[in-house]
């Protein structure tokens, strides 16, 4: 072993996950590496690997994240089922007129499937795959249409059931269930941000989201109406087998997982979309999205025991909380930190690091833990729209067929205006926490 400070062990460490990362290596890589050496070199080898085997251990046997398989499971299954395209269509019928009418469908449509799907990968593809060509057809802003698409679609990180809301509960000690229902609000203010910015939007800038064409949307009403219910119906079965469980106290986010897979499969039956082969694509991809956060949240943990033993929380937390200026001053600055390092990590890295380091720090403040915690969940929306690691648009760009010929460069500069929102949704919830607090504190216990 070797007599180091813990500021330079914290610092190493810190610098040392940024130029792993920067050097293109996989997240897990570097976390568990570095983790590994440091604790060997300050903590010793015997001490290292008992925490590294506890630490991992009890993320891979956490009952809580067994839900994480079976959410990804639901929304795979889910984006199979082409509800989403039923769903567009119906509403496109309802709202195809107003200027902007498509990209509002799209955000509409979006913020329904946040509600069934939870996965950012599977929501950004079905909007892509649905919206992008409808809009830049019908003269829509390349820029207006794909930005439309990535703010609706990265809504499901943040509506639940969420990921990230049942990974964040292990992390931060908070109640999975009390998260879900405190996401709701502000996942709907972010969704209503986004239709408000594209209506003035387009009422200034009408050749930005032209109307479609009546002829094109002339359907009677009876028709428009029943499309409407039987394309909601579904989603808000799944949206009710899933959460109402959790909202009554019925069941734990785990069972309720299990309910909301099994519904997503019946759905899908009922839709005449599955088959063994959907099926064996749909274990495949749970399999393998699963392990990714599985490996990174194990390493990650590991890490993070190994940076709280050699001291490193103790220097980020006394840094921190000897800011001049308050604990606003501390909140805001941690609230840069978690928004600067989403253009460079995965959300999951943010979690697992930052997490159980910064949640003590908030409790020390004297804030609320679960308003606290979803702040930063409401921030890390940003993640997946600032470049260069903003994958939704990478996601965009794969997908949208090459004849629409939209560019990277439509992608970031649609983006833009959709993460300024978060960040006045962000104000909103510091002036108003009810946004947050209020539906959590109507659970039935």
């Amino acid at each position: 072993m070797i007599d180091i400070s813990p500021e330079l062990v914290t610092l190493i460490m810190i610098l040392g996950v940024f130029v792993g990362i920067l050097l293109g290596y996989p997240l897990a890589i570097p976390i568990g590496a570095l983790g590994l050496i440091m604790g060997i070199l300050v903590v010793g080898p015997n001490a290292t690997y008992d925490l590294y085997y506890s630490r991992v251990f009890s993320i891979l046997t956490n009952y809580i994240l067994l839900a994480v398989p079976l959410f990804v499971f639901m929304g795979d299954m889910l984006e199979k089922s082409g509800i989403a395209a039923g769903l567009y269509d119906a509403l496109y019928l309802w709202l195809g007129g107003l200027k902007g009418g498509l990209a509002l469908v799209t955000i509409m449509v979006g913020t329904i499937m946040a509600a069934c799907v939870g996965i950012i990968a599977a929501s950004v593809t079905m909007l892509a795959l649905v919206g992008i060509p409808s809009m830049v057809k019908r003269g829509y802003s390349k820029s207006l249409a794909s930005g439309s698409v990535c703010a609706g679609g990265t809504l499901g990180i943040l509506i639940p059931p969420s990921i990230m809301l049942v990974v964040y509960g292990p992390m931060s000690g908070l109640s999975v269930g009390k998260l879900f229902m405190g996401a709701f609000m502000p996942g709907f203010l972010l969704s209503a941000l986004y239709l408000l910015y594209v209506f003035i939007r387009c009422q200034l800038e009408p050749e930005m989201g032209p109307p479609v064409p009546r002829e094109e949307r002339g359907v009677p009403l009876g028709k428009k109406v029943g499309m409407l219910l039987t394309s909601l119906i579904p989603p808000s079965i799944l949206v009710l087998s899933v959460l109402g469980v959790i909202y009554l106290g019925v069941a734990a986010p785990t069972e309720a997982a299990g309910i909301g897979a099994f519904a997503a499969t019946v759905l899908a039956i009922i839709y005449r979309k599955f088959s063994f082969k959907v099926l064996l694509d749909t274990a495949t991809s749970t399999m393998k999205l699963s392990g990714m956060i599985f490996l990174i949240s194990s390493l990650s943990f590991a890490f993070v025991g190994i940076f709280i033993r050699i001291g490193g929380g103790e220097v980020v937390s006394d840094f921190l909380l000897s800011m001049p200026g308050g604990k606003w001053v501390v909140f805001g600055l941690i609230m840069f930190l978690v928004f600067f390092l989403g253009f460079f990590i995965d959300w999951m890295g943010i979690v697992f690091i930052m997490v159980p380091i910064i949640t003590p720090i908030g409790t020390a403040l004297g804030f609320d833990p679960l308003w606290f915690g979803l702040m930063v969940c409401v921030n890390l929306q940003t993640s997946f729209m600032t470049p260069p690691f903003a994958y939704a648009i990478f996601i965009i760009r794969g997908v949208s067929p090459p004849e629409l010929g939209v560019t990277m460069g439509d992608v970031m500069r649609g983006v833009v205006p959709f993460v300024i929102m978060i960040l006045v949704g962000i104000f909103l919830c510091v002036a108003f926490p009810e946004i947050i607090l209020w539906l959590p504190g109507k659970m039935i216990k």
